[in-house]
């Protein structure tokens, strides 16, 4: 089960200051999906995890409206001109917390991988939203940066690259695309780095390609 506690905090650009919630504690069913989504009894974690301003739409974990998150006059100009017209007065989807964070982050110029992960997450929230249009949308988003960060000289440490280049055959899988998820599975093989611990991904990545299945442990 999920608990929420309700928190306060300053926005780094339009210095507002709002309430949020925040999970303090959470417990899984003991496994997750096949792209790594875990499942939560009771409340879904996830739209907790990422806080939006109810000001301007500025969008990030909690440590992102501490004094010590940095604030350029350039995300200053993108988050009025571009969230803070979107920002909507009915309750905000998780999935579109994860959007604006995502956002964000690239206006920051911060690693891509991290990008992914946040879209990554925007999909999952959709799943509970059940908007199959827009899971599909960040799903895409998603495994373009993955592959994006997986060809970048040092955008994921060599022990990572199997993973994630499983993932990126997942997404491809989940929105319908099986040329591609399965030039990413075959790729599997390729990336890793020890077999006796990653065996699994490439388990993984051979069940998904040629006979799907929802959970694995």
């Amino acid at each position: 089960m999920t608990t929420l506690q309700l928190i306060e905090l300053r926005c780094p650009i339009c210095d507002t200051r709002f309430k949020s919630q925040q999970v303090i504690s959470t417990n899984s069913f003991g496994g997750k999906r096949t792209d790594f989504h875990e499942r939560a009894a009771g409340t879904q974690p996830l739209p907790y995890l990422i806080h939006m301003c109810s000001r301007c739409g500025y969008s990030g974990a909690e440590r992102d409206f501490t004094e010590e998150a940095e604030v350029s006059p350039g995300l200053r100009e993108h988050v009025w001109n571009e969230l803070a017209p979107q920002l909507s007065t009915t309750t905000v989807a998780g999935s579109e917390k994860y959007e604006a964070a995502a956002k964000v982050a690239e206006w920051q110029a911060l690693d891509v991988r991290h990008v992914a992960d946040l879209l990554l997450r925007a999909a999952w929230c959709c799943v509970d939203e059940a908007d199959t249009e827009a899971e599909r949308f960040f799903r895409r988003k998603a495994a373009w940066k993955f592959a994006e960060a997986l060809d970048s000289f040092d955008g994921v440490a060599r022990e990572e690259r199997a993973v994630l280049t499983y993932l990126v055959g997942e997404l491809w899988r989940r929105v319908g695309d099986m040329r591609q998820a399965t030039e990413w599975f075959n790729r599997v093989p390729g990336e890793i780095t020890d077999q006796s611990t990653q065996q699994w991904v490439v388990d993984a990545a051979r069940q998904q390609r040629d006979c799907p299945r929802e959970w694995f442990g």
